[in-house]
């Protein structure tokens, strides 16, 4: 069984993540943890979900996202460092992570907007779930990407 659940960098599962997040996002492009903290500098203010599996020998995280509300400025939030073990890619994890970032985003959170710079081969994955590219192809850590967002639906489309 798999469950989504938010954690802080002070909870336990929290090395998991960053190993996580270290084995399938950053290793494979030269980066390390400690580079992309130094950069980045997000972990203690962002909001992180992380997909745990119930494992006979204790909690294992197969999939982590992290949310940076009013990022960069009120009303935003930006996805990033999203990660799914590669042994579980497939299996609807990322979804589940997604639709909880997005329900606490829109629905507790009230933002009008979520953003995330989609690596190119990520981009199909965002785009099935509703997700736009919004502008032209850049260059971030030495990986092309382009900026994805999404707004939450009109509540008059709702009832259509």
């Amino acid at each position: 069984m798999i469950r989504v659940r938010r954690i802080t960098t002070v909870d336990p599962l929290y090395e998991q993540e960053c190993a996580l997040r270290d084995a399938v996002l950053l290793r494979p492009i030269g980066y390390s943890m400690e580079a992309f903290r130094r950069d980045f500098g997000i972990d203690d203010r962002a909001e992180h979900f992380v997909a745990v599996f119930d494992h006979p020998s204790g909690p294992r995280v197969v999939g982590c996202a992290l949310l940076i509300p009013d990022y960069p400025h009120p009303g935003v939030g930006k996805l990033m460092q999203m990660a799914v073990d590669l042994q579980r890619q497939g299996e609807g994890i990322g979804r589940r992570l997604v639709v909880e970032l997005e329900r606490r985003a829109f629905g507790e959170l009230g933002l009008r907007e979520v953003f995330c710079h989609a690596r190119d081969d990520a981009m199909g994955f965002y785009s099935r779930l509703g997700w736009r590219v919004d502008g032209e192809q850049f260059t971030e850590v030495g990986v092309p990407h382009h900026r994805m967002c999404l707004t939450p639906p009109d509540e008059d489309d709702e009832g259509e």
